[in-house]
């Protein structure tokens, strides 16, 4: 296990516009690609793109992609669906079982494949994830939102049962002695970093409980900041499973 304090810099200078959150208004220009675009091909590639984004925020104009007028749009939409995998989309694809397109219904049948595996899967371990905290005072509300979200995410990739806010001890001891789970909390800030950058700092504890695991912190400067988190959410996760011992 690697220390505690184990800290981890990256510096960014270009990040790809197809993982930019929905805060970002490039984002935001391929969900209404996807929604209102004129010609076809062009709702093909939006879908395609948002599919690829790991943005959780992609999953509401992907489910509307569902019910656009070109069958080759809808079939995009739901593999996109699948490709995002975000068992959220489960509802608006069941809703589309009854597909009259080929195309589009062989792909929804194989995102709902996809989503309800990843639905089943045994979770690894029990995590209450109290959100972010901007302790800078720069970052706007829907960054630290989307923040959280990918966090979120990257969890769930990763297996992780996320418990209710406010859960009763009681509760939470009968989730962990039900599933074999270790219990984690997760504080998180948004802190100044070097040159203008930011810092995510992930600070892990024993749920329920309140016992010290360690604490994480990736870095990352040389762009804006939301492109920074984009880049920072799902990497301190990772390095929060490396150095709790989550990864086998």
């Amino acid at each position: 296990m690697r220390s505690p304090s184990h800290l981890v810099a990256c510096c960014l200078l270009v990040l790809p516009t197809t993982i930019l959150a929905q805060a970002d208004p490039q984002t935001a220009s391929l969900s209404r690609t996807l929604v209102k675009g004129a010609e076809p091909h062009h709702r093909v590639q939006a879908a395609r793109v948002l599919g690829d984004s790991e943005d959780p925020e992609a999953l509401k104009p992907l489910c509307e992609g569902l019910k656009d007028p070109s069958g080759e749009v809808r079939a995009a939409a739901a593999e996109a669906l699948g490709t995002l995998g975000e068992v959220g989309g489960l509802e608006c694809l069941v809703a589309r079982k009854e597909e009259a397109d080929p195309a589009a219904k062989a792909a929804t049948e194989a995102a709902l494949g996809k989503l309800e595996a990843l639905k089943a899967r045994a979770p690894r371990l029990y995590v209450l994830f109290t959100g972010v905290k901007d302790t800078t005072g720069t970052v706007s509300p829907e960054w630290v939102a989307s923040t959280e979200a990918r966090m979120r995410r990257k969890l769930a990739q990763m297996g992780a049962l996320l418990a209710p806010e406010k859960e009763a001890e009681k509760a939470a001891k009968g989730v962990l002695a039900t599933h074999k789970l270790q219990g984690y909390r997760l504080l998180t800030e948004i802190r100044p970093g070097p040159q203008g950058g930011l810092k995510l700092s992930v600070m892990g504890l024993r749920y329920p409980g309140k016992q010290l695991i360690g604490a994480v912190e990736v870095q990352a400067s040389g762009a804006e900041p939301g492109e920074l988190l984009t880049a920072l959410a799902p990497q301190a996760i990772e390095e929060a499973a490396s150095s709790f011992g989550w990864k086998k």
